[in-house]
């Protein structure tokens, strides 16, 4: 099995040695490259064509929200980004997510938890940990713009139980526990999801889950 290539791009050493041995001793992942700033990040994964960046968000040179959206939105790349960080609400990191980054990930995880948010990115389920991807979401969603009403039509091409979809993307659900709650197949939820993300013009299910809240479909928490 092709091993999952990833590029670790964070302006202090020890960050990117630390996770280059975690990661290498993982089977079925390889570090190629390590990058000390966001340009050289940009410039690394044109280069390299890593399947994942771990980024870091505050680097010289390039900060890696302009560094992420650079990288994500080149003509006919699949690299998935993955957002580091050392606060789980970190102000910067909702802006990472618009910017196309795939989930994101604290500095502190352990050896386990790097890697499994990896293998994750890398199989475009992005959303790493639904309940504080949510609340992230949904709190810089408050903190950017004054909410919308919730839409009660269609968003866009969806059909209305696509659009149901979307909503429980939104709301943190994984395709089993949307299967559960539809009362459909697990695969029937993953051909939905596949489907919204085609009509959409979305590269995951984290630029659905930021969609959903952007017009309206969502509330962010705490709204009536």
């Amino acid at each position: 099995m092709t091993p999952i290539r990833v590029l670790i791009a964070d302006d202090q050493v020890m960050v990117r040695q630390g996770f280059t041995v975690l990661l290498n001793a993982e089977p079925g992942i390889e570090v190629v490259g390590q990058a000390v700033n966001g340009l050289d990040a940009v410039a690394k994964a044109a280069e390299l064509a890593p399947d994942v960046v771990l980024m870091d968000i505050r680097m010289p040179e390039l900060g890696g929200i302009e560094a992420t959206r650079r990288i994500t939105t080149t003509a006919g790349t699949v690299v998935k980004v993955l957002v580091l960080t050392t606060f789980d609400l970190d102000e910067y990191v909702y802006e990472a997510l618009r910017a196309g980054a795939s989930g994101f990930l604290l500095k502190d995880a352990s050896a386990a938890e790097l890697a499994h948010a990896v293998r994750v990115v890398a199989a475009g389920e992005a959303l790493l940990a639904p309940a504080v991807t949510k609340r992230l979401i949904a709190e810089f969603s408050r903190m950017t713009a004054a909410p919308r009403a919730p839409l009660k039509e269609r968003v866009g091409d969806l059909t209305e139980r696509e659009t149901e979809v979307l909503s429980l993307i939104a709301q943190g659900l994984s395709n089993a526990e949307i299967a559960a709650r539809l009362v459909v197949a697990e695969q029937t939820v993953k051909t939905h999801v596949s489907r919204i993300l085609v009509k959409l013009g979305l590269r995951d299910r984290t630029q659905a889950a930021v969609y959903a809240y952007e017009t309206g479909l969502v509330r962010p928490a705490g709204y009536q």
